[in-house]
């Protein structure tokens, strides 16, 4: 018995160490894109772009859904065109209802596969098939199955930024709105947890829940690089700011910040707190919605320290910016290699722990909202 559960850490350990090293490979291709970052449209094109946007969407019964993280044009693009910006759930649920026929998805790419999971009967389109994610990109399907094995006892619980094999392969699907309540609700029965991929919300849910959380060691690269000393500095200069902080972020961050939560609940709290000025360490992205929510406020970016493959200005997603109008402008018309596909099969295993989230959400009455 004692040599099985050797071998089973000595297996976990190593897999682990896969998702690490994935992580190293996915800076390096981070760092060589952004050495290959476009340059600003002029006014007149931008609104050349945007009207022939406009003309597509019309022309092939479309609308964008954006996430908050992409750039202000997309965002403002979408909403000015009947669609959505949220996070990657709402954005799926919105495809699903609208009665467009087509989703086009400005965002990262399990975000179009949530979308197409949850909308088999609709196409999903996208701008580039490239952009990703490092979580979902550090947790493959083959690595994370065999450390679910190696762990039979436990219940797999992953985040929605994760591929359609790894969500099928879970036992539930959260947000980071409601991952904490999925966590104390399975600690009263008793039931130990595996989480992945990110190894910072995890262990935020495991020290406010105190569930016995077994952690994959993925991590956002824009979220991690957010220093808790940077932020500190910050504060110095703006004692009035109050610091919100998404829970991707370190540990160190999270202990000084004045409110932690999810994109949509960063938002909330930017109207809702007294103070009217706040240090903001998620993506930058938010920036759009957090001004529009509260146009009277101010916000600062939380530094980075100049350290990361990400810090291109402090804390964009290089794959979110890989949504640009150019690539908008002609993904209907020129579709092919930029379409989503799911399995059929895959896709009904992997509503399966998404259903099980939204009835939960819903006996909780809660609103399943996130980065994500």
């Amino acid at each position: 018995m004692k040599v099985n559960c050797a071998l089973r850490i000595v297996k976990a350990f190593f897999l682990v160490s896969i998702a690490d090293q994935k992580l190293r490979e996915i800076r390096e291709q981070v760092q060589t894109h952004l050495a290959s970052v476009p340059a600003r449209l002029t006014p007149e094109r931008q609104s050349a772009l945007e009207n022939k946007i406009r003309e597509q969407l019309d022309a092939h019964n479309a609308v964008i859904i954006a996430h908050y993280y992409t750039s202000p044009e997309i965002q403002a693009l979408a909403e000015a065109t009947g669609g959505c910006v949220s996070d990657s759930l709402e954005m799926a649920r919105f495809g699903r209802d609208h009665p467009a026929e087509t989703l086009l998805v400005a965002g990262v790419r399990f975000m179009g596969e949530t979308a197409k999971i949850l909308t088999p009967n609709k196409r999903v389109l996208m701008p580039t098939l490239e952009a990703t994610c490092s979580l979902d990109e550090g947790c493959p399907i083959d690595e994370f199955s065999a450390f679910c094995d190696a762990h039979p006892d436990r219940d797999v619980v992953v985040y929605a930024n994760t591929s359609a094999a790894v969500k099928a392969r879970a036992d539930w699907v959260v947000t980071s709105s409601i991952a904490l309540d999925v966590a104390e609700h399975l600690a009263d029965q008793g039931k130990k947890v595996l989480w992945a991929p990110d190894r910072h919300l995890g262990d935020y849910v495991r020290r406010e829940s105190g569930a016995d959380i077994l952690v994959w060691d993925g991590a956002c690269i824009v979220h991690e690089e957010f220093k808790a000393k940077g932020i500190l500095d910050l504060k110095n200069v703006h004692p009035d700011a109050a610091v919100l902080a998404h829970p991707e972020s370190p540990a160190s961050v999270l202990e000084i910040a004045d409110h932690i939560g999810s994109t949509t609940q960063i938002i909330k709290a930017a109207t809702e707190l007294p103070q009217q000025k706040f240090i903001v360490a998620t993506d930058q992205g938010i920036f759009y919605k957090l001004q529009k929510a509260a146009p009277d406020k101010t916000f600062l970016i939380a530094p980075t320290a100049g350290e990361g493959a990400t810090c291109r200005s402090c804390a964009n997603c290089p794959w979110m910016a890989m949504n640009e109008l150019e690539l908008l402008s002609d993904v209907l018309d020129a579709p092919e290699g930029r379409e989503i596909f799911v399995d059929p099969g895959l896709a009904d295993r992997a509503m399966k722990p998404l259903d099980r989230m939204l009835s939960f959400a819903q006996s909780l009455n809660t609103s399943v909202v996130g980065r994500a």
